[in-house]
Formats: C-alpha cells, sequence, structure tokens
C-alpha cells in the first residue's frame, strides 16, 4: 500500500533516509506547513522525537544534543518567523563546529512573493552561517526525484558531521494537503515496482561517505618534532567539543616532552583519569601575569581560542614558535601572532610527535607545577574566608559526580571555571557556547546535553542567562530531563564590572549592569521544579551532590552582589600576584 499523497511520501522518505545515516532523535516545533514532516517523524519507529513549543529553545536542545553525541538532532519547524528563531543556535552552531540538519518547511514556491500568509523569503536563510544550503524539490512520485532527495539527505548528514562540522540549511517547501488525506492518484500503486531504489531506499543510506584522516607524513612529523624539541615547551588546549587529541594520545604526548598543559575548562583535558600525576595545569589564568615569566620556546595549540584573557595575551607577547593545529585549516587564533598552522588530525599528530620526542621534565615544567599547587592552595584559603561568584565554580568542578555532563553559561561562570575550576581525576564533561559565545539558549543547550547520556547534568548559569531562556525550562517535563541548575543571581549583567565602562555613572548601572530585581523562585511553581538557596559553600557542595544523585530537577540559587564579588575576585588575583 503506498501513501494517501505525495507530501505523506516526501516525509516517509525523508525520515527514512535521516534514519539510514545513522539519526535516531529529531526536535519537532509545532505548526501546520511541516505537517508532513511531523507526522513522518512521530509515526517512525525508530526515531525520538522532542517536542518543544519555542523555536529558539529546540534549537539549542538540538545544539545541546549533538555537542554531546557528535550526531546532528534534526530541527523540524513551520515556515515564517519559525525558522528565524533558529537562527542565533545556527550560529553558534557554525562557530563552534556542532553537527546540526535544519529542515524549515515552506509555501510553494507560487506563493512566494505575493502576500500569502506565513510566507517569507526562506531562501539561505541563514547565510553563510551554514555548510550547505538546498530548497528540495516539490513532493512528486517521480523515481529520479526521490532517489535526489534520498541522496541530498544523506549528503546533508554527511556535511553536517564533516570537518568542520557545523549546520545544514533544507528547505522543505509542500502544498496542501498537509496532513496524511487520501488524494486519488496522487502517487501510484506500482511505485515501489517503479522506482524501488527512490521509494524504498537501499540497505543504509542512499549515500555512503568514507573521509580520511588529514596526516603528517613521516618526513613531515619528524621536521616538526625537532621543531618542538625545546626546553620550554608548553601546549595548550582551547575549547573543543571533546578532548581535542584524545586524552590516551595527550597523555602519551606529555609523557614523551614533559611539557606543562594549559587545559581551558572546556576543552576536555581538564578534568579526567589522564590528570593524574602530569602537569595539567588550570590555575593560569591568575598567575600567568605574577612575577616574570619567561616566554615559552614552541607552543603547540589545539582547539579554539583559550577562555582566559591572561593566557590569550601571555601568548600573544611571547617570543615563541607557536603551532595551530586545525584539521579543518581554518585560522582560530584572534592575536595573529602564531607562526605554524598544522593542518592535521589532532590525535593523529599527537601520538606521531610522541613516538619522536623523548625528552625529560625540566625546570620550566617543575615552575608551572609550583605554581600550580601554590595557586590552588590560595583559592581555597579564598574560599574558605568568602562565599563568592568564584567559589560557586569552584565547588560544582569539585563537588559533582564522577561522571556528571556540566554546562557553563557565558559571562562570567565560565571565566570563573576558568580561574577555579581545579584539575580533577574524574569524568567530568564540560560543554559551553564559545562559539559565538551569547547568553541565549544556555539552559536549552544543557538539557539538550543532558538528553542524550545517563550522566547526571549539571547547569551552570547566571541570571540574565537564565532569564533570556527560561522558556527552555519547559523541556524538563516535556522531553524527561533531569537536571540540576545551579543559578548565580546577582541581579544583573556582573561582567560589565570586569570593563572600563564601569567607571562612568551614568551611563553604567542602567545601560550596561542593568539590575532587573526579579525573584526567580516562582518559576519553580511555573515548571514544577524544586527551588531552593544556599549562601555558604558546604551547603552548595551538599545541594549538588544531593541533586545530582536524585531525580527531578532542582534549582539551587546563589546570590550575591556583582560589585563585592568583582572586588573579591581581584583581591585574589593580587594575593595570588604577591606570592608568586
Amino acid at each position: 500500500m503506498t501513501e494517501p499523497n505525495e507530501n505523506t511520501l516526501w516525509g516517509r522518505v525523508i525520515v527514512e533516509e535521516l534514519v539510514a545515516n545513522g539519526i535516531d532523535a529529531v526536535c519537532v516545533a509545532p505548526g501546520s506547513r511541516s505537517t508532513p514532516l511531523t507526522v513522518a517523524v512521530a509515526q517512525h519507529p525508530e526515531m525520538r522525537v522532542y517536542s518543544h513549543l519555542d523555536e529558539r529553545s529546540a534549537a539549542y536542545f538540538a545544539l545541546g544534543r549533538a555537542r554531546r553525541t557528535g550526531t546532528p538532532t534534526p530541527l523540524i519547524c513551520t515556515s515564517g518567523t519559525a525558522a528565524a528563531n533558529f537562527h542565533p543556535a545556527v550560529i553558534e552552531a557554525d562557530q563552534s563546529r556542532v553537527p546540526m540538519v535544519l529542515l524549515t518547511a515552506d509555501r510553494p514556491r507560487e506563493l512566494q512573493d505575493s502576500g500569502a500568509n506565513q510566507t517569507i523569503d526562506q531562501e539561505k536563510l541563514y547565510g553563510d552561517a551554514v555548510r550547505q544550503y538546498r530548497s528540495l524539490p516539490e513532493p512528486a512520485p517521480e523515481p529520479r526525484r526521490l532517489r535526489s532527495l534520498r541522496t541530498t539527505l544523506s549528503r546533508a548528514v554527511a556535511t553536517a558531521t564533516d570537518t568542520p562540522a557545523g549546520p545544514v540549511h533544507l528547505n522543505v517547501p509542500v502544498s496542501k494537503p498537509l496532513e496524511p488525506t487520501p488524494v486519488e492518484g496522487a502517487v501510484p500503486d506500482d511505485l515501489p515496482e517503479r522506482a524501488p531504489v527512490g521509494a524504498n531506499g537501499r540497505d543504509g543510506p542512499m549515500v555512503r561517505t568514507t573521509r580520511g584522516d588529514r596526516t603528517l607524513s613521516a618526513s613531515e612529523l619528524s621536521a616538526l618534532a625537532d621543531r618542538l624539541d625545546r626546553e620550554r615547551g608548553l601546549i595548550v588546549a582551547g575549547p573543543s567539543n571533546g578532548p581535542t587529541p584524545d586524552r590516551d594520545a595527550l597523555a602519551a604526548l606529555v609523557d614523551a616532552t614533559g611539557f606543562p598543559v594549559l587545559a581551558d575548562p572546556l576543552s576536555g583535558h581538564r578534568f579526567g583519569s589522564h590528570v593524574v600525576d602530569r602537569p595539567i595545569c588550570g590555575g593560569y589564568d591568575s598567575y600567568l601575569d605574577a612575577g616574570e615569566w619567561p616566554d615559552p620556546d614552541a607552543v603547540l595549540r589545539f582547539g579554539a581560542s583559550p577562555t582566559s584573557k591572561t593566557l590569550r595575551h601571555w601568548l600573544r607577547d611571547a617570543d615563541a614558535a607557536q603551532f595551530v593545529v586545525d584539521p579543518a585549516g581554518q585560522w582560530r587564533e584572534a592575536t595573529f601572532t602564531a607562526t605554524d598552522l598544522v593542518v592535521a588530525d589532532p590525535t593523529g599528530l599527537a601520538t606521531g610527535l610522541a613516538e619522536r620526542l623523548d625528552r625529560p621534565a625540566t625546570a620550566w615544567t617543575e615552575r608551572f607545577e609550583t605554581a600550580e599547587a601554590r595557586y590552588w592552595d590560595l583559592a581555597e584559603r579564598a574560599h574558605d574566608e568568602q562565599f563568592f561568584e568564584g567559589t560557586v565554580a569552584a565547588t560544582v568542578a569539585s563537588a559533582v559526580p564522577d561522571p556528571t555532563t556540566v554546562m557553563v553559561s557565558n559571562s562570567m561562570p565560565v571565566r570563573d571555571l576558568d580561574r577555579f575550576g581545579r584539575p580533577r581525576a574524574a569524568d567530568v564533561t564540560v560543554l559551553g557556547n564559545r562559539g559565538a559565545s551569547g547568553i541565549d539558549g544556555i539552559t536549552s543547550t544543557g538539557l539538550g546535553a543532558g538528553s542524550a547520556t545517563d550522566d547526571p547534568l549539571v547547569v551552570l548559569t547566571g541570571d540574565l542567562a537564565y532569564y533570556h531562556d527560561m522558556n527552555g525550562l519547559l523541556a524538563v517535563g516535556r522531553c524527561d530531563v533531569d537536571a540540576t541548575v545551579v543559578l548565580v543571581n546577582n541581579d544583573g549583567g556582573g561582567i560589565f564590572h570586569e570593563l572600563p565602562i564601569e567607571s562612568f555613572e551614568p551611563p553604567f548601572t542602567d545601560q550596561f549592569r542593568t539590575p532587573h530585581g526579579l525573584d526567580f523562585e516562582p518559576t519553580g511553581a511555573l515548571y514544577d521544579l524544586e527551588y531552593g538557596r544556599v549562601e555558604d559553600r558546604g551547603a552548595l557542595a551538599d545541594a549538588v551532590a544531593s541533586s545530582a544523585g536524585a531525580s527531578g530537577t532542582q534549582i539551587v540559587e546563589c546570590r550575591f552582589d556583582s560589585e563585592r564579588s568583582h572586588r573579591y575576585r581581584d583581591r585574589v588575583h593580587e594575593r595570588v600576584r604577591e606570592s608568586l
């Protein structure tokens, strides 16, 4: 038996091809024009559907799930501004190389530029933020068109997960009837015989994509190893969607070189069993500008640009050979001081270099280890002395169970985690939206990541980010995700205390810090979540550990005066400088 109409056929083929390419979940926002797609995913036994009422939250949820899995969670929406609300997450996916597939339903071409309701120009809606754009052919039971449709879907998934990964936009124009209403003669009964491949697909995806890794030749590896064979060598691990290189390869490279690793909290290397007995450093944001640090001789850089401004500026001013490793061959070093771009698979590169280098740790590495020990001792004393915003990040890093997935917000939370999140031999996966570094969609990204793992989920967020994505909390119930949300509430944009504008009053308070005076406790009742406040480090540690091991979602709020926290951060930093 064939489908009742052409649109139903189209929906089935699209979903079948997604499943054949390893897709097992989609995010759907309700709407009429997308009915054929929504019905198809809802009816497919191997597809999990995450239903969202807000397209922006849906897109960030899909982003978070893809961050955690490495596989896109396709997005489906109706026509018009629904598709435009995906745009912020598309930008983040592009900038941070997260795979994403967008299926935006559209009016047929004859209704374009006609004043038809809910019709906008969706052609190349996301501009250069997508790796590929295609407007799918309108539904018709034609063998070649069906093969084209399947091929396009297979290629879309392959492109989204290629190097660099990113979003792919497929616009899906369809005419009425949108529901699976029978239309006599629309889909011939003998279509499976006339178009066996197009109608039924293949055993597996329509097109299998085989990729080769970018590797250096033996002579190129040896030449690079010679240039890295220096007394003051350094490895910098910047933000990445997964440990880059993988943890075993990095461990082997450190063992072969003795080089210290400055590990961003989003690198996948700040936490994990590989940190045991190796110089994995996390306190550099506070001590690299303490005293006269000698320049490194050679720096091997993985991942994106580090979160730490102190580190970025230190590298900018260093007289050193700096090797930026990027398998996509793109430039991700905004100070323009790196000397070499190495286009290679990071894990293969690290493994190859480890086989060619054999040098002991030097006084250079011991200096970092000494600084780390002194720094973390001073930081512990600071947390004992005063409960401030940095204490929250430190406590989350130390109190979450092994394993845990942590989603950290932009602005001050990620900076505090960078400075106060001590390296730990626990399987803690830390995620953040540092591609475009926005505060939108933080909660939704975290919930999306949590939906993809059995690990406990902790979302560390600020009050403005929490406010910005309160709609995302609906996914807790609708998508069956448990979480611990640690809310740092300093009543406005505390990060602006870090900038020179702080000294200009007005307009600093009203136009930059922008205190909102909101009480977020009612969000607990609104979304049926447990809500509580803590006022000291011990209570926070207990609340995080208890929530992570419990069912349901708990909001743990910590209230601060942003200026007081900022001044105390500065005091701690000065103590470190004086001590070192």
